[in-house]
C-alpha cells in the first residue's frame, strides 16, 4: 500500500486533494486518485479556479456555448463552469460519501472572498450555493474572519456543512469549534438530524513558517549575541508544526467536554482539524514536512497535487502529530520570548489570505470577463486608450487602486463612501434600471402599438436636460421608422423656437410628451400650458388623449396629467437624476412612440450593464477604465477638456454625453470641461489641455476624420477610442459613460450626483419670472453700450475689466476675449432659437477662436444648456470665459394661463443664469441683439469675434 493510501486505514487521517479542473474530472484522473490513493475529498478556492479558467482553454467550449445562447454576466459565467465542476467531483466522491456514512467525500466551494467582512452576506451567498450545488456532500467554505465566525455558527444551526478557512491561532480555532458546537445544538433543537452535518477547520501551515521565518531573519540581523542568534535560527521552520501540534491538543479538550458528549450520543460528527497550505514553500524544507508531522487520527491533510505525488513517492506514515509535545510548546515560549506575538502573526496572515483570495478572484473574474468579450466579438462595442506614458501610468495606478479597494462592487452596492460620502447611495437607481425595465418590455410594446394604431404623425418631446437630450441623440440617430411618428425635441423657450417646432407638426395628429421628474420645472410646465392650450382650442375635451407624462411619482406633474385625463403616464425613478436617466422610462417612452424596438434597445443596453458590472475587475470594466483616464488625464496632466470627435449618424451622443460629464463633475471648483461639436482640426489648433474620445461607427467611418485622429496621437494627445458596429449599439454607449462619469466624479472628489449651481439659477430665473408676472415686465438694466442694434451689458467686476463703452462694442468684445489664458476654454452662451442657420454664423466665429487663441470652445443655445454644461461653467474650474447672446424676439408668444409669454421666460433665464456667472466669479459678458433682426445680429458678433482673433 502506497503511503497515501496507508494514510487513513493506518492513521485514521483522511487526504483530500487541493485541486478541482474539468479536464481533470472528465478524463478519470479524480477517479484514479479515489480508486488507488484512498482520496477522500477535494478543496477549492479562487486561486484554482482562476488557474484552471484563467490559464487554459479548457473551459473555452463551456463558455462559448452560453454566449452562443445570449449573454450572461460575468460572475455567473464564471459560477456556471465551477458549479458544474463541483457537482462532478462531489458525484466522483459520492461512494466514499457514503462508505464513511457521511464522514468524508466532500467537495468544498468557497463563499467570494469578496464577502468575507460581511456577516448576512456571506450567510446569503453560502444559503444560494448550498441550494444550487444540490449535492449532500458539498462543504461551503468559509472564512475564520470576525464576520464570518457568526455566519459558521448560523450555517451550522441551518444543518449545513462547513469547512472553516483561513485558521492560523489556537485561540480563532478555538472560537470557531465553538461556534460550530453552538450551531450544531441550535439545529438538534430545531429538530434536525445532527448526525447529517459534518465541518473541517482549515488551519494553515506553510504560510505561517514563511511569516515567522522572516520575522526571525530581522531578529537575526538585530541579534549581537551568537548564542541568541542560534536559539533564534533553530525556530525557523518548526513554529507552523508547533502551532499545529497545540491546536490539535485544543480539539481533544474541546470535543471531550460533555456539551459535546451530548451531541455525539446523538451521532454528531466531531468537527476535524484539516491541515491546509501544507505544500512547502522554502525549499531548503522537505517536500512532505507538512505531511508527516501533522498526522494524527481524525484529522484530515488536503494536499495540493504536488505535495501529494510527493508523499506518494517517498513519505513516511507515522502517528506524529502527538509526538514531542513538549517540544511544540517551548518552540512556542521561546517564540514569545523573541518577540514575535503569533496571535498577531495570524491576524495578520487571515487579512492577507483573504486579501490573497481577492487578488486571486480579481484575476480569475478578468480573465473570464476578457474571454466574454473576445466570444462576444463585434456585438460588444470596442475601446481602446491610447494615453501615453506618464498619464496611462497614472491611470493604471488609478485602476489598481480600484481594484485593491473593492471600488467597483463598492460602487455598485451602493456605497456612498466611493464618492463623498453624502446622499450619493440616493442616486444609484440607474444601475440596475436596465434590467428593471426589461420587465415592463410589454408595457412600452403597447404603447408603441397604441401609438402606431392610433395615427400620430408626430411625437414631440417636452423636456428639458437630461430628459430631452437623451430622446434627441434616439431621434437623430434612429430617424423614422416605418408606420411610426416623427420623434421631435423642444427644449427651448426662445418663442422663435416654439412657433418653428408648431408649424413643424399637423397638431390634430401629434402626441406630446411632457417630461419633467420633479414636475416643477419651468420649462416643461410652460410648454405643457402653451400645447395644451392649444390643443384645447383645436380639440376641445379631447385633448387629454394628445398627451403622455413621464414624471416621478407623486410629482405635480402627475397630479396635473391626471387632471387633463392624458393618455397615459409613465414613471421615472426618483432614485435617478435626470442626466442618468435615458435608459429608463425619460427614454424609453419616446423610444417606444417612435418606433424603436424597447427589447432590442434594453438587451443591447444590457450587454454593457454586465461588461461594467460589479464581478468585473476595473482592468477588464470598460467604464471604469474611461473614467479613470479622463479623470488621470485632468488630475496629472491638466487635460481636463474632453473633447468629443464622433463619425457621421452619431455625432449628436456627445451633446448627451457632454451634460452628463458637466453637470455630473463640474462643481467644488473643479471638474472636466466637455467639448461637443468642435470638428476635428489639425493638432496645431489644440492646445494641450485636450483629453480626445473618439466615437467611431465602423459601417459609416470616415477616413479623413480616422487621419485626423491619428494625426492627434502622433502629436501626443490622449485619444479614447471607442468602436460600435452599427447604429443600433449605441444604447450601449449610454451606460459606458454613466459609468465612467461615477468613476471620474470619485476620484476627482466630488458628488457627482448633485447639481447645487443649476439650483442656483432655477432660483434666480424663478425670482425674475415671479416679480415680472406681477409687474408686468422683467426689471429695467443699464447697459454698458447701447448701440442701434446691439447693447452691451456686465457686473460691476467684468465691466471694470472693458474699455470705456465710448470705444464701442468690437472694441469691448475685443477685451473681453483678450481675457482669455492657456488652459482657458471660451463659452458662446446662446438664447436665440436653435437653428441651422444660428448654428452655422456661431459655429465660424466659435472655430476662429479655437483655431487662432488654440483654446477649446462650447457653442451652447440656451436655456437648454442650463440644466447641463451650466453647471460645469459655474461651479467647475474657474477657467471659462463666457460671451452670453440674448435677442429680442421677432414677436413674443404667450403662454395661456399666464400674464407674460415665452419672450420674459427666455428673457428670465438669461438673465437668472448670467446673474449666478456673475455671483461665481466668472468672466462673463453679455451682447443682447435689439429689434428682432436676430439673425443679421448674430453676424455681426461673429464677424466681431473673429476680428478680435486676428
Amino acid at each position: 500500500m502506497n503511503p497515501l493510501k496507508a494514510l487513513f486505514p493506518e492513521q485514521g487521517q483522511a487526504v483530500w486533494l487541493d485541486f478541482v479542473a474539468r479536464g481533470f474530472i472528465a478524463d478519470g484522473r479524480l477517479k484514479k486518485l479515489v480508486d488507488e490513493d484512498g482520496l477522500r475529498g477535494v478543496t477549492s478556492n479562487p486561486s484554482i479556479f482562476e488557474k484552471a479558467i484563467g490559464d487554459s482553454t479548457e473551459y473555452d467550449g463551456a463558455l462559448k456555448e452560453v454566449m452562443d445562447a445570449g449573454d450572461a454576466r460575468v460572475i455567473d459565467l464564471y459560477e456556471g463552469c465551477a458549479i458544474a465542476d463541483i457537482q462532478a467531483a462531489a458525484d466522483v466522491l459520492r461512494p466514499v460519501y457514503e462508505e464513511s456514512d457521511g464522514a468524508d467525500g466532500y467537495v468544498s466551494l468557497e463563499v467570494s472572498p469578496y464577502l468575507a467582512l460581511d456577516t448576512e452576506e456571506t450567510l446569503d451567498e453560502a444559503r444560494r450555493l448550498h441550494k444550487t450545488v444540490a449535492r449532500d456532500n458539498l462543504m461551503v467554505k468559509v472564512p475564520a474572519t470576525p464576520a464570518g465566525i457568526p455566519a459558521i455558527r448560523a450555517l451550522t444551526a441551518d444543518g449545513i456543512s462547513i469547512n472553516v478557512t483561513l485558521l492560523f491561532g489556537q485561540d480563532s480555532y478555538e472560537e470557531v469549534a465553538r461556534a460550530f458546537i453552538d450551531g450544531l445544538e441550535e439545529f438538534g433543537a430545531k429538530g434536525g438530524d445532527v448526525s447529517k452535518v459534518a465541518s473541517v477547520a482549515s488551519f494553515f501551515i506553510s504560510r505561517i513558517d514563511v511569516t515567522v521565518d522572516k520575522a526571525l531573519d530581522a531578529k537575526i540581523a538585530e541579534a549581537n549575541d551568537p548564542d541568541e542568534k542560534a536559539e533564534l535560527e533553530a525556530l525557523k521552520g518548526k513554529v507552523a508544526i508547533a502551532n499545529a501540534k497545540l491546536a490539535y491538543q485544543r480539539y481533544k479538550r474541546i470535543f471531550a467536554e460533555p456539551k459535546w458528549q451530548a451531541l455525539a450520543q446523538k451521532g454528531a460528527k466531531a468537527q476535524r482539524l484539516l491541515w491546509a497550505s501544507t505544500g512547502t514553500k522554502n525549499k531548503a524544507y522537505s517536500d512532505v514536512l507538512y505531511v508527516e508531522e501533522l498526522i494524527g487520527r481524525d484529522t484530515v491533510n488536503t494536499m495540493p497535487p504536488a505535495t501529494m505525488d510527493a508523499f506518494r513517492d517517498h513519505g513516511t506514515v507515522k502517528p506524529a502529530i502527538e509526538e514531542n509535545l513538549g517540544d511544540a510548546e517551548a518552540v512556542m515560549a521561546r517564540l514569545a520570548r523573541a518577540g514575535i506575538d503569533i496571535g498577531a502573526v495570524a491576524k495578520q496572515l487571515v487579512e492577507e489570505g483573504v486579501q490573497l483570495f481577492i487578488d486571486a478572484a480579481d484575476k480569475l473574474l478578468g480573465a473570464v470577463a476578457g474571454k466574454r468579450a473576445d466570444f462576444l466579438g463585434a456585438k460588444l462595442d470596442g475601446q481602446t486608450l491610447i494615453l501615453g506614458d506618464a498619464i496611462g501610468a497614472e491611470a493604471k495606478k488609478a485602476v489598481e487602486s480600484w481594484r485593491a479597494s473593492g471600488s467597483i462592487r463598492r460602487l455598485w452596492a451602493h456605497d456612498k463612501t466611493v464618492w463623498s460620502n453624502a446622499d450619493e447611495d440616493q442616486w444609484l437607481g440607474w444601475l440596475r434600471i436596465v434590467e428593471d425595465e426589461l420587465t415592463r418590455v410589454s408595457e412600452y410594446q403597447a404603447f408603441a402599438e397604441d401609438v402606431r394604431q392610433t395615427g400620430f404623425t408626430d411625437v414631440v418631446v417636452l423636456g428639458m436636460g437630461g430628459s430631452s437630450l437623451g430622446p434627441e441623440v434616439l431621434a437623430e440617430t434612429y430617424g423614422t421608422r416605418d408606420g411610426f411618428p416623427t420623434l421631435r425635441i423642444l427644449d427651448s423657450t426662445d418663442p422663435d423656437q416654439v412657433r418653428a417646432t408648431e408649424g413643424a407638426v399637423n397638431l390634430e395628429t401629434t402626441l406630446f410628451i411632457v417630461a419633467s421628474k420633479s414636475g416643477s420645472t419651468l420649462e416643461p410646465n410652460v410648454f405643457r400650458d402653451y400645447f395644451l392650450g392649444r390643443m384645447k382650442a383645436l380639440v376641445g375635451e379631447r385633448a387629454g388623449a394628445h398627451f403622455v407624462a413621464v414624471t416621478d411619482p407623486g410629482s405635480a406633474m402627475e397630479a396635473a396629467a391626471k387632471a387633463d385625463n392624458f393618455r397615459r403616464i409613465f414613471y421615472g425613478v426618483k432614485q435617478i437624476g435626470g442626466r442618468y436617466s435615458v435608459l429608463s422610462a425619460f427614454g424609453l417612452v419616446p423610444a417606444a412612440a417612435s418606433g424603436i424596438d424597447v427589447k432590442q434597445f434594453l438587451d443591447t443596453a444590457r450587454t454593457m450593464v454586465r461588461s461594467c458590472g460589479p464581478a468585473v475587475p476595473p482592468a477588464q470594466n470598460p467604464g471604469v477604465l474611461l473614467g479613470t483616464a479622463m479623470a488621470a488625464a485632468a488630475l496629472h496632466d491638466g487635460r481636463d477638456k474632453v473633447t468629443f470627435i464622433a463619425s457621421p449618424g452619431i455625432d449628436t451622443f456627445g451633446a448627451w454625453a457632454e451634460q452628463l460629464i458637466a453637470e455630473s463633475t463640474g462643481k467644488d471648483g473643479k471638474g472636466l470641461i466637455p467639448v461637443d461639436g468642435e470638428p476635428v482640426g489639425v493638432p496645431a489648433v489644440y492646445g494641450r489641455d485636450r483629453f480626445f474620445v473618439y466615437l467611431r461607427l465602423d459601417n459609416r467611418a470616415d477616413a479623413q476624420q480616422d487621419e485626423a485622429v491619428r494625426s492627434l496621437e502622433r502629436e501626443g494627445h490622449p485619444v479614447a477610442h471607442v468602436t460600435m458596429a452599427n447604429e443600433e449599439q449605441l444604447p450601449q454607449e449610454f451606460f459606458r459613460f454613466e459609468i465612467a462619469t461615477a468613476v471620474a466624479g470619485a476620484l476627482l472628489g466630488i458628488n457627482p450626483f448633485d447639481q447645487p449651481d443649476v439650483e442656483a439659477s432655477k432660483i434666480e430665473t424663478k425670482k425674475l419670472f415671479d416679480a415680472a408676472e406681477k409687474s408686468g415686465s422683467l426689471p429695467s438694466e443699464t447697459p454698458l453700450f447701447d448701440g442701434e442694434t446691439i447693447a452691451l451689458y456686465a457686473d460691476p467686476t467684468n465691466a471694470g475689466a472693458l474699455p470705456q463703452t465710448a470705444d464701442g462694442f468690437e472694441a469691448a468684445l475685443k477685451a473681453h476675449l483678450a481675457r482669455i489664458k492657456d488652459g482657458d476654454y471660451a463659452a458662446l452662451l446662446a438664447y436665440v432659437a436653435r437653428n441651422e442657420a444660428h448654428h452655422a454664423i456661431l459655429q465660424e466665429a466659435r472655430i476662429a477662436l479655437r483655431d487662432k487663441r488654440k483654446v477649446a470652445t462650447c457653442l451652447e443655445f440656451g436655456p437648454r444648456f442650463l440644466h447641463s454644461t451650466g453647471q460645469a461653467y459655474k461651479g467647475g474650474p474657474d477657467t471659462g470665459v463666457f460671451l452670453q447672446i440674448t435677442a429680442d424676439p421677432s414677436e413674443d408668444l404667450a403662454i395661456p394661463g399666464r400674464a407674460l409669454g415665452f419672450g420674459t421666460v427666455v428673457a428670465a433665464q438669461a438673465r437668472g443664469d448670467f446673474a449666478v456667472l456673475a455671483e461665481r466669479g466668472r468672466r462673463a459678458l453679455r451682447v443682447h441683439i435689439k429689434g428682432g433682426d436676430v439673425e443679421a445680429g448674430l453676424k455681426r458678433i461673429a464677424a466681431a469675434i473673429k476680428a478680435a482673433v486676428v
